[in-house]
């Protein structure tokens, strides 16, 4: 009896010392309770930043954007409470006709005749900001193509009468440009019979000869030199001249002035940081690269573009793309319009004031 009731009692103890399988009635509190944010796994910044109002830019892949690039991987956008998604296009027309369309909210090009035509329709846009300026050696040279100036063909400007000759969108800025260098040779529109080929086309459409000359941009332009598909007729027939900016899509920015100015700040501290020889700092180049599609030292060696760290817009080089393109016949219009009605300043004005005021532009 005795060594039964010994069995039992240690039987009683063992099962005291078991762990149930079913849960107490009453859980006993925990020695320390986890903090509530625990509970879930901690928001990451992409996690973060997906959450944000989502802006549509076009731009064209070459340098004269490489703002807008540095200040998308840098973080500027998201800082302002925006992510932006950049879309490419061949030519700045492209760009008018996405945002007027709303495709785009934001995009950056020329003052070509589409843009000005489309003002001239109603559409309504806000210019905000220079997207960059020329100065010798320009970023967007006269080539031709290398085997056909060694050979003696084509070798300035002159030659190219009778010639084709392209840019890289029929009705863009760019125009100008090729306007500006056939003057050198005492050429002019007439002369030549003029295309709209992109920029990339150019190098294979130059060797195969299909096309005689072209403005081509930089990168691109240094890259088929170093391919030895190119040679540089002429980079020196503008200076100091700005022909490309930053548009809105009117109705975006009405519905999102808070976004608006945060754009408009990003894009001028992505300015700012090119500023001087900023531009040739190894980050930099290396975000142009990723853009571009070009490597980093060719970008280096590359002729670079100017942005204005303050973003003035140089209302009389509108003006002058205006008469020129009115000159030409390509507008729908012959009254002058007054392109400082589509000029809101106050964005870029008040982005100076936050970033401490403005910097010398270098």
């Amino acid at each position: 009896m005795q060594r039964l009731i010994a069995l039992l009692m240690m039987l009683a103890l063992l099962a005291a010392c078991t762990t149930p399988t079913t849960a107490p009635t009453t859980a006993p509190a925990p020695a320390v309770e986890a903090p509530a944010a625990e509970a879930t796994p901690a928001e990451t910044p992409q996690d973060a930043a997906s959450e944000l109002p989502l802006v549509r830019v076009g731009h064209v892949p070459v340098t004269i954007y490489a703002p807008l690039f540095v200040a998308v991987e840098k973080g500027y956008f998201e800082e302002e409470g925006m992510r932006v998604e950049l879309l490419p296009v061949e030519g700045g027309t492209d760009n008018v006709v996405q945002v007027s369309a709303g495709n785009f909210d934001v995009a950056g090009g020329g003052i070509g005749a589409g843009m000005l035509n489309a003002v001239a329709r109603g559409i309504e846009f806000e210019i905000v900001a220079p997207l960059h300026t020329e100065r010798p050696p320009l970023t967007s040279p006269l080539v031709v193509s290398k085997a056909r100036y060694d050979s003696g063909e084509l070798t300035t400007v002159a030659d190219l009468a009778g010639k084709k000759v392209s840019t890289n969108s029929k009705g863009a800025a760019t125009e100008y440009w090729l306007w500006r260098a056939l003057q050198q040779g005492g050429l002019d529109f007439p002369d030549v019979e003029v295309l709209g080929v992109g920029f990339r086309d150019v190098p294979p459409a130059l060797e195969s000869g299909s096309l005689d000359a072209a403005i081509l941009g930089e990168p691109l332009a240094t890259l088929a030199e170093d391919q030895g598909l190119i040679t540089r007729l002429s980079q020196d027939f503008i200076d100091g001249f700005t022909s490309t900016v930053i548009y809105y899509n009117k109705e975006w920015s009405t519905a999102n002035p808070e976004l608006a100015a945060g754009f408009v700040k990003a894009y001028i501290r992505g300015a700012r940081d090119l500023n001087g020889d900023a531009w040739y700092d190894p980050e930099n180049l290396a975000i142009i690269e990723k853009y571009t599609g070009v490597p980093a030292e060719v970008v280096e060696r590359a002729n670079r573009s100017y942005h204005d760290p303050n973003g003035a817009v140089p209302l009389e080089d509108m003006m002058e793309l205006q008469r020129f393109f009115a000159s030409e016949g390509q507008l729908s219009f012959t009254e002058p319009i007054d392109m400082s009605q589509f000029v809101n300043t106050s964005y870029a004005e008040a982005a100076v004031e936050e970033l401490g005021g403005p910097v010398d532009w270098e």
